[in-house]
């Protein structure tokens, strides 16, 4: 056993601490350079003048992102389907995790069941089946198609399944000898007390839906159906101008392009930045809670 206030104890404790700040230090760095970036001129960030300093502060970069009729549409667009996707996933990842974590004298094909959503972590069917699925399913060009084939997160299944598991059986055991079923035992006892867990496997899912941008490429024909980060993508990395209006492409010849890329970069992680520091503290108990086994 180590002593608390050892000196190798000390050591250890102030070893972490170091090596911990310095991880953040690399880390948050480039994101105030970014930051920085996307507050300054065109010119000074062309020159190479900025390094975590706003230099000629302006803020023409986030009007000239943010005001477009195109931004405020692909916006919407990643809003329906976060507000869409996000309770289906959680539903869903729900329903099958309540089921696969009973035993296999409670639900004999649970282990086949089980398998069944692993191999889909393994072996994809590939970008080509996918494609034709969507199309032959004619949700080609609609909301569905960026939010049916993701609809089962398995990884996220996972995570609320071992959760469920570590709860205690006893009330579980209770619940059944006072009449209730496996209705009522799941949405009266397991959700209540998987808080953690569920906030955890909901920024997950939320993070996903943001930040996803290769479906929308693939699945909508017409780019006013494209979701904020396909259309950020087009724009600002691959500079299409297709959709933009002649009066829009004169405005983005007067921005630098390294300071749009900042301030697309800081507009497309604001929410999450926003929603992080209010559910960062359901991580641990979310995530590891379950692993650690009896």
């Amino acid at each position: 056993m180590v002593e608390p206030y050892s000196l190798s104890r000390k050591l250890f404790v102030g070893c972490n601490y170091t090596v911990l700040a310095l991880i953040s230090i690399f880390c948050i760095l480039p994101l105030l350079h970014v930051f920085a970036v996307s507050l300054s001129s065109s010119q000074a960030a062309a020159a190479g003048y900025v390094k975590l300093w706003p230099v000629d502060f302006t803020m023409k970069n986030y009007e000239f992102v943010a005001g477009k009729s195109e931004f405020t549409r692909s916006l919407l667009v990643t809003l329906k389907r976060v507000g869409i996707g996000v309770p289906l996933n959680m539903l869903l990842t729900v329903l099958i995790a309540y089921p696969l974590s009973k035993d296999s004298l409670h639900f004999r094909p649970r282990t086949a069941y089980a398998w069944v959503f692993v191999v889909t972590i393994l072996f994809s069917g590939g970008l080509i089946p996918l494609y034709m699925a969507v199309k032959y399913t004619m949700i080609m060009d609609t909301i569905w198609a960026l939010i049916l084939p993701s609809a089962v997160p398995v990884f996220n299944v996972i995570l609320m399944l071992n959760f469920f598991r570590n709860l205690p059986k006893e009330l579980e055991e209770a619940a059944f000898i006072d009449g209730a079923g496996h209705w009522t035992t799941l949405w009266k006892i397991y959700i209540p007390l998987s808080m953690a867990s569920l906030a955890t496997v909901t920024l997950f899912a939320t993070v996903g839906h943001w930040n996803s941008w290769f479906d929308g490429m693939i699945f909508m024909n017409s780019p006013t159906h494209y979701p904020l980060q396909s259309y950020l993508q087009t724009v600002v990395i691959n500079q299409d101008f297709s959709l933009f209006t002649s009066g829009r492409i004169k405005d983005f010849s007067n921005i630098n392009d390294q300071t749009a890329k900042s301030a697309q970069i800081f507009l497309g992680a604001l929410p999450i930045l926003l929603v992080y520091p209010f559910l960062q503290r359901f991580f641990i108990k979310g995530v590891v809670l379950g692993s650690v086994k009896e």
